[in-house]
């Protein structure tokens, strides 16, 4: 019998691992919004009389089984300090399918947000809030050195998390190549831009877009920043001035979706 090379044996491994990855959801808005998701897989519902109380209609539309808990000895293997309100779900992570599908025929305007080493969980859950309110089809960023799927990222994405494709990828790069030959113009935010966004999103004219953000301090890697049509920046009204990731997602996408 013929022998497995070794990046075979460690990709099964790793499609192994996922297939038990879960996630624990936590706080009413998030467990409500899981709860009323269909494509969600649901595994435990722990949940104290009062929670239980809200989420009522929420719990009998997911058909399962809660487990009531001692608001004393709420015991679920979340962060300590975690405000959970009495509320708290096992699920598994969500799967939005093909980087094409979604990015070629997704719900939504052809506009895209690409994050670079953004790991920081309540950035990454404000930006998918901000990605569904401006209809963008996707937020993207690598599977190592950004944030996974979790408790706190579900609880600041406040519900977007269950609706706004949220698309990890083995290597930013070859993504950011593969949009560039489905037609995504791709720009970089960055205060140094050499370029305005609104000057970038000109050029752009009716094509796709996928704005391209990185984290703050470290900013955009090399070949991240190389592999992107333009690098712009957010003109600001004083002598200095500087937005987070979020914050700078949000003007960027408000700026693409109403051009």
């Amino acid at each position: 019998m013929t022998k497995k090379p070794s990046w075979v044996v460690d990709k099964e491994r790793g499609r192994k691992a996922e297939a038990k990855e879960t996630v624990w959801l936590f706080g009413l808005h998030a467990v409500r919004d899981a709860l009323m998701n269909p494509a969600r897989e649901k595994l435990r519902l722990v949940v104290t009389k009062n929670a239980l109380d809200k989420l009522e209609e929420a719990v009998a539309f997911a058909g399962i089984e809660p487990e009531l808990a001692d608001p004393r000895k709420f015991d679920v293997p979340i962060d300590e300090g975690s405000v959970h309100q009495g509320a708290a779900m096992e699920v598994r992570p969500l799967n939005w399918g093909k980087l094409a599908d979604v990015a070629i025929s997704g719900n939504g305007a052809p506009l895209l947000v690409l994050l670079d080493r953004v790991t920081d969980p309540h950035n990454v859950g404000a930006v998918l809030r901000s990605a569904e309110v401006f209809g963008a089809r996707a937020v993207i960023a690598p599977r190592h050195h950004s944030a996974p799927e979790t408790g706190a990222l579900a609880k600041t994405a406040s519900g977007a998390l269950e609706r706004q494709p949220y698309l990890r990828v083995t290597n930013l790069g070859d993504t950011m190549q593969e949009l560039r030959d489905m037609g995504y113009v791709l720009i970089g935010l960055d205060g140094d831009g050499t370029v305005t966004l609104a000057e970038a999103l000109a050029t752009a004219g009716p094509r796709a877009v996928g704005l391209v953000l990185g984290a703050e301090g470290p900013g955009l890697r090399e070949r991240t920043r190389e592999t992107c049509d333009m690098i712009a920046r957010i003109a600001f009204a004083g002598a200095f001035g500087s937005l987070n990731v979020s914050n700078a997602a949000a003007v960027g996408l408000y700026a693409a979706a109403t051009r």
